[in-house]
């Protein structure tokens, strides 16, 4: 099957799906301001996707971008529509243009750095929806306290500008609460008070804040996780008054069906995971295989997020028209959604790796550098053995042998960020939690048919196993631009791999052998 016919492929059924027309939730759009931050992003490009082919009736989306890597906010907007996710759109929907406005600024700054007429522009929102973050483990704690705090918190400075504002959506994460083992849809209370967070970043430079940071993670594993908890509390603090509602995603994986299968442009967590096994670079992860992997596809999550505006802008205009509004009281925490999939499809982490190996096999990639060769293990003592021996070993071979005849040694720095990367994803991969999703549930039972239709946020009929069909060819179309053209030369070269690998294995154990058996011998002696 050739490329354009995969993809028309993995169109054809969603195209079929949303036959049914309109209905409530995209009807709602109509005519209304959208402003969305965190455009540029994975869920952000699906979302500006989304809203304009699916609730085309929007008036505008205004979306917030920064100047990055030495390129404008105006280059970065022209460049953000080339991406062929919006290819569906741009046949769809030929004059989306028209209701797309870029907004300058910067959710790291002070006032969002915002020009004062675009902040006055700002004013005729009706949908605000947050999703600008910095999604770095590592970051320093100043960085990510500027962007994923107070930024949140001058966002609803903002929003209490927009007289019209009938939602605000707040895109956090279902391991916010991560030290808790047992996470339900509401509240808890933050790792530090915000405020004092935020003053924290006035009064101390660099150097203390660093020190301090350990201190402030307490039992949080990095600081991504920290500051969305934090944010969390900006939320509860400062939304009075405000139609506000949480969306909180597991882990976001590639999309199940919208716009296309298995689409994906980042390798976070589990990503990262396929594909270095996929490529032969990585071997081994401290894992617990039976452990349930709490991942969630990319378009559940813009599903829920924009249904989640449309229901808390009902739900606030039924009080507001209710005989007996003025016995709800405004001090009603806003409503929190646990987007996770382990409540209705657990799935767990051996499975994930037995499902993508089954069907990465089928079609290999041309950027394999060896045979597939990987394992997920429980105990940390034995994945630290296989580490050695699977990695840093042949690193330092390979390595050296660069070093003899001229070229640069690449392995042993590759394997350290490997490293690196492996030690994040394993405390996710070998700890449990307990989420509740009540609340997704009953939206999804508020919808009509024909929404349950086309903004489907229940997993009940979900298919891990059609899933990763999709992942493990998209993982090679869309993350290594490898195209389907390809598999016949890269099934051949992926047999000689093979080969080679079983060589290498019978020649490494048959030395061993032979070690062990003159061991013996002079023993006997």
């Amino acid at each position: 099957m050739s490329q354009a016919a995969y993809i028309r492929d993995m169109m054809s059924d969603t195209e079929l799906d949303l036959a049914t027309g309109p209905g409530e939730v995209s009807s709602f759009y109509t005519n209304l301001n959208v402003f969305l931050t965190g455009g540029a992003g994975f869920l952000g490009k699906l979302l500006i996707e989304r809203i304009l082919r699916s609730c085309s009736g929007v008036n505008m989306l205004f979306v917030l971008l920064r100047a990055k890597k030495g390129k404008s906010s105006e280059d970065r907007f022209k460049e953000l529509f080339e991406d062929l996710v919006f290819d569906r759109l741009k046949r769809e929907k030929p004059g989306f243009a028209q209701k797309v406005r870029l907004i300058e600024g910067d959710v790291g700054e002070i006032g969002l750095g915002l020009a004062p007429e675009q902040r006055e522009l700002l004013r005729t929102t009706n949908i605000v929806i947050h999703g600008a973050a910095t999604v770095r483990f590592d970051e320093s704690v100043r960085i990510a306290t500027k962007i994923n705090v107070r930024g949140t918190k001058e966002m609803l400075i903002l929003a209490k500008e927009m007289p019209n504002l009938r939602a605000f959506v707040h895109i956090s994460t279902a391991y916010s609460n991560c030290v808790r083992q047992s996470i339900d849809e509401k509240f808890y209370p933050p790792p530090i008070d915000s405020d004092k967070l935020l003053d924290l970043l006035e009064i101390l430079d660099d150097a203390s804040l660093e020190h301090l940071t350990p201190v402030l993670l307490g039992k949080y594993p990095n600081t991504y996780v920290f500051t969305k908890a934090v944010a969390e509390d900006v939320i509860r603090r400062n939304s009075h008054s405000l139609p506000v509602c949480i969306v909180r995603p597991s882990i976001v994986i590639s999309t199940y069906k919208e716009p296309v299968a298995g689409w994906i442009d980042n390798v976070y967590g589990p990503t990262g995971v396929v594909l270095g096994a996929a490529i032969g670079l990585l071997r081994t992860l401290h894992c617990d295989p039976e452990g349930i992997a709490d991942m969630i596809p990319a378009d559940f999550v813009v599903n829920n997020i924009i249904v989640a505006a449309w229901d808390i802008a009902e739900a606030r205009t039924t009080n507001v028209n209710s005989a007996d509004s003025s016995n709800i009281p405004e001090t009603d925490e806003p409503p929190i959604y646990n987007v996770v999939s382990s409540c209705q499809k657990p799935y767990t982490w051996g499975k994930l790796m037995r499902h993508t190996e089954e069907y990465g096999l089928k079609v290999p990639t041309m950027m394999c550098i060896w045979y597939y060769c990987f394992k997920l293990n429980k105990y940390e003592s034995v994945h630290k053995i296989y580490v050695i021996f699977l990695h840093l070993l042949p690193a330092l071979i390979v390595d050296s042998v660069a070093r003899i005849i001229g070229r640069e040694p690449m392995l042993w720095k590759a394997y350290k960020k490997i490293h690196k990367f492996s030690a994040v994803i394993s405390y996710f991969a070998t700890q449990q939690w307990r989420f509740s999703n009540n609340g997704v549930l009953r939206l999804s039972a508020k919808l009509s048919p024909a929404d349950q239709n086309q903004f489907e946020v229940n997993m009940e009929k979900f298919s891990w196993e059609e899933f990763n069909y999709h992942y493990a060819r998209g993982l090679r179309l869309y993350i290594l631009k490898d195209p389907f053209d390809s598999v016949p030369k890269a099934s051949a070269r992926y047999a000689r791999l093979r080969i080679a690998h079983y060589t290498l294995i019978s020649v490494v154990c048959g030395f061993i052998f032979w070690l062990l058996w003159t061991l013996v011998k002079f023993m006997g002696m």
